[in-house]
Parts: C-alpha cells; sequence; structure tokens
C-alpha cells in the first residue's frame, strides 16, 4: 500500500513526497497501478483502415513493452488482440500487412482466425482437452477515437471516462481529417522522471520565465485550465497580430482568439492543438531517471505551420527539458522533500499528484482477458 497523500484541498496541499521520484519500488509500483490500468495510445489507424488488415502494436514500450495486434476482420470488427502466439510465445505479426484471412505462426504453423480463435494446429492429434479457450488469443481492451487506437491491460474506467470530457469540449476541432506527418515528428529523451515532466506541462506558471519565444505570442494572463476526472485543459489568448483559432459562429470560444489548447489525459499523454493541427506527445518512462518523449504531428492547415504558439516547439521543448533535468537534480537532494502550490496557477499540477496517489493505493486486479 502506498504512503503518498496529498491535501485535497489546494490551498493548504504540499507537493507528492519527493520519495515518489527516487524510490525504485514505487516507479515499478506504477507500472501495475498507474500505467497497466490507464489507456494507452498506441498509434493511429491508417493501416488497419481496411477489412483484412493486421498491424503490430507495442503497449508502451520501455515500459510495459506488451506485443498488441490490431486486426481488422472480414466483418468490419477491429479488435486488439495478443501478438504473442498461445503455443510457444512467438511474435506472429512483424510488419503492417492486408489482405489476409488469417494469423499464421511462423515458428510452428498454428493458425487463428481474425477475431484471435485458433482454427489449426498441426501435430497434436495426442493432446487432451485440446484446443481450450486458452489456446485463443487474448483480447486486450480497446477503444478509438479520431482515428487514433487506444488499449489497456486493467482500466480503471472506460477510455471515455479519460478522454470524453476533452472530446466533448474540443469538439469543435476536426481532428478525424488530420493528417499524419512524419517531417514534423519526432523524439526527445529527457534525464529526469517521467512525471517531473509531465508536471511542467500541466502548468503555464513558468511561460514567463522559461519561455520567451512563447511568451511573446501567447496572453500569459489570460491562461486558464479546466480540470476533468482524468484529464486537464490548458489554454491561452493568442497576442495581437499573432495565430489563433477562427470558430465559426455558435461554436465554443468563438469569440475568443485562442492561440492554443492543451490537453492532458492520465497519465502520461499530451493533446496540442494549435491552428495547424495537432503535435501528440507520449511520455515514456524508461528508467526511473530516464524519459522518452514522443511528438507525433497530425496537420489539418499546412498553411498555419510555423505561426503562433505553434511554431518553435522544438525550441520550447529543448527549454522544458532544460528546467526540468534541473528539477530532476534537485528532487535529488536531502534538504527538499515538499513544496507548496499555486492555488491559481498549478490546479493542474495538484490535480496530476492526486491522481498519482488514488492510482498508487489501489491494488493490481487479477488479469488475462480471452477473447
Amino acid at each position: 500500500m502506498s504512503g503518498y497523500f496529498v491535501d485535497p484541498d489546494i490551498s493548504v496541499a504540499s507537493t507528492i513526497d519527493t520519495a515518489f521520484y527516487r524510490d525504485e519500488t514505487t516507479f515499478a509500483l506504477a507500472r501495475e497501478r498507474i500505467f497497466a490500468r490507464s489507456w494507452q495510445w498506441i498509434g493511429d489507424l491508417e493501416d488497419v483502415a481496411g477489412a483484412g488488415s493486421l498491424s503490430p502494436r507495442e503497449l508502451l514500450p520501455g515500459l510495459l513493452d506488451e506485443p498488441l495486434l490490431l486486426s481488422h476482420d472480414g466483418a468490419g470488427t477491429l479488435r486488439c488482440l495478443s501478438n504473442v502466439c498461445t503455443h510457444r510465445g512467438n511474435i506472429l505479426v512483424r510488419v503492417p500487412c492486408t489482405q489476409v484471412e488469417q494469423i499464421r505462426c511462423g515458428y510452428h504453423s498454428r493458425r487463428f482466425d481474425l477475431s484471435g480463435r485458433m482454427t489449426f494446429m498441426p501435430e497434436f492429434a495426442g493432446a487432451k482437452n485440446f484446443p481450450s479457450g486458452s489456446d485463443s488469443l487474448p483480447q486486450i481492451p480497446f477503444a478509438a477515437w479520431a482515428n487514433h487506437a487506444f488499449a489497456a491491460l486493467d482500466p480503471a474506467a472506460p477510455l471515455e471516462a479519460f478522454l470524453g470530457d476533452i472530446m466533448t469540449r474540443l469538439a469543435m476541432l476536426p481532428v478525424e481529417r488530420f493528417l499524419p506527418d512524419l517531417a514534423q515528428s519526432r523524439d526527445y529523451v529527457i534525464n529526469a522522471h517521467w512525471a517531473l515532466y509531465v508536471e511542467n506541462y500541466l502548468e503555464g506558471f513558468h511561460i514567463p520565465f522559461v519561455h520567451a519565444g512563447l511568451n511573446r505570442v501567447v496572453d500569459y494572463g489570460s491562461y486558464a485550465d479546466e480540470l476533468f476526472r482524468y484529464s486537464t485543459l490548458q489554454f491561452a489568448l493568442a497576442k495581437e497580430g499573432e495565430a489563433a483559432f477562427d470558430f465559426p459562429p455558435g461554436a465554443p470560444d468563438h469569440a475568443r482568439r485562442i492561440a492554443a489548447y492543451y490537453a492532458w489525459i492520465f497519465p502520461n499523454l499530451m493533446l496540442n492543438f494549435y491552428p495547424w493541427g495537432l503535435s501528440l506527445n507520449r511520455v515514456v518512462p524508461e528508467a526511473i531517471d530516464r524519459t522518452r518523449i514522443e511528438f507525433r504531428a497530425y496537420v489539418g492547415d499546412e498553411a498555419k505551420l510555423g505561426q503562433g504558439a505553434g511554431a518553435a516547439l522544438h525550441q520550447i521543448e529543448l527549454e522544458d527539458e532544460a528546467i526540468v533535468e534541473a528539477v530532476q537534480r534537485g528532487v535529488r537532494s536531502r534538504l527538499y522533500r515538499k513544496g507548496r502550490y499555486s492555488p491559481t496557477r498549478e490546479r493542474g499540477t495538484h490535480h496530476f499528484h492526486r491522481l498519482l496517489c488514488k492510482f498508487l493505493q489501489t491494488p493490481v486486479r487479477q488479469r488475462r482477458s480471452r477473447g
């Protein structure tokens, strides 16, 4: 049982104990109690759009490392299956493929239909009680949003509970029409605990002090946030002459010149919406003091690239990394244990810490879903 606690009243609360960032046992516990119980982005659905297609994925590579397989059967049903053969554990599908009718293991030729049911196995004539349910591929909880795929091993709640508030709040954005752009996508590695990176993201408090360029295009005084059950939305108005969303009459925020929307989904997904489209950031813990940040761009309006709050993302990322790595060194100090929150500027970080405590205190349930 985790002993971490953060007071629900932000005006009296102190931040989560720094042992959270230093303790290897807590880091391992977070793997099962936080990441295995939350919905993880596993890519877009471009390569499994047609019936008879398969696409291998990996659930949070570097931490959970669970081989998965998206399978679109002939009836039009899209499923997420284990990509591990139930005979001897071989990886079944290594590259995306189309126009297939079955899944065949290249080790001993065990075969499955596209729903994951085992249909054939050579040289098993003498096996008793075979086949059984355990010979078919486990089916993983799966959901999709705007052509993006999500999976969870043991979700604490449906995807709607994690993402639904954001989907509703930003329903005016045509996310399903955004196209992937490899030229705008890249990975970063930061020498810091994954939660420190998330904390920094969840408050605009540091913008005037860390991001001089961003501060020139957004109105810091208008910076605001909205807290939901498992998510947070931040936004700010654009300064005069800077790029902003242009919504039609009747749309939410029509009368406001929003520079960007920063949506965070617990525990490690950021959806950053700019007038040009979406910068999706996945935070992947690789070790207690090393984190990979994956930037994936989905463009809706190429003409607006390079403008406003979404223009200098590489520079903003480097500035964030520098300050977060400095904090990483600080939280290892024997002389620092906890701090206090700004009630007006750090509501998102407080919300995050409260969720961390909640999930760490929830025991892991037995799981092994079978299709």
